[in-house]
């Protein structure tokens, strides 16, 4: 048998076989999405997918829901603008920092100074 005539039906297989397998896991992510976006509930912490950070304020009905930007501000999304659940932000995972003036000439600590170079003169 010539070898290009079974070179063919390989390739053949080969690309059948990595788009069964592509569209398999892009089902499997879809399937993933639709799951997160029907389990939302009053008080989740989500992200869009524009980026926008809130938290769930209403989920009345089944194509859209309400979200919480900021204290007061409540916006209508639809459920498939949520991209994933994100854990709510506490106090202790805030780092407060403290401002500091800087004095032109003078740094604002001790950590942010290096140390002198020394040079090593020949003579």
């Amino acid at each position: 048998m010539d070898p290009q005539t079974l070179l063919l039906p390989l390739l053949i297989v080969l690309v059948g076989g990595m788009l069964f397998f592509g569209s398999r896991r892009q089902r499997k992510a879809v399937a993933e999405q639709q799951k997160l976006q029907t389990s939302l509930q009053v008080g989740d912490r989500v992200m869009t997918t524009s980026g926008l950070f809130g938290t769930v304020a209403g989920v009345d009905s089944d194509t859209d829901i309400d979200i919480e930007i900021a204290p007061g501000v409540v916006t209508t999304w639809l459920r498939a603008a949520v991209r994933e659940k994100v854990n709510p932000t506490t106090e202790s995972d805030v780092v407060e920092s403290e401002d500091e003036e800087l004095v032109a000439g003078e740094p604002a600590s001790t950590a942010e100074v290096a140390p002198p170079l020394e040079s090593k003169s020949k003579g």
